[in-house]
């Protein structure tokens, strides 16, 4: 109690505009363009826009895709299914691209 007036309201209110403030600074911060920690979008690119990864096959379709993908995780090589711009695609590690294409010939 300062000068015989009670400040216990007055404190209150301070605090709601606090938390209101780090609320605003959080949500401004989480949804800000490039320093955002929320998921953009994923967008097809092209065959060589993936790192890494390289091209083993170029299935027809979807369905396809996974027939070869499971094939592939069967003798034990890593691979992705993944729709580009030109279609889908089975992609493979580098070191692994030579055994994903023999296996794919067989």
């Amino acid at each position: 109690m300062l000068g015989g007036i009670n400040n216990e309201l007055f404190l209150k209110s301070l605090a709601g505009f606090a938390v209101m403030g780090f609320l605003m600074i959080l949500l401004r911060w989480a949804f800000s363009r490039g320093k955002s920690v929320v998921e953009r979008p994923l967008e097809m690119g092209e065959d060589d826009k993936y790192g890494m990864l390289r091209v083993a096959a170029k299935p027809n379709n979807h369905i396809e895709g996974e027939i070869i993908r499971q094939k592939l995780l069967e003798n034990g090589i890593k691979a992705n299914l993944t729709q580009t711009k030109d279609g889908p695609r089975v992609f493979v590690f580098p070191e692994e691209l030579k055994a994903a294409e023999a296996i794919l010939r067989s």
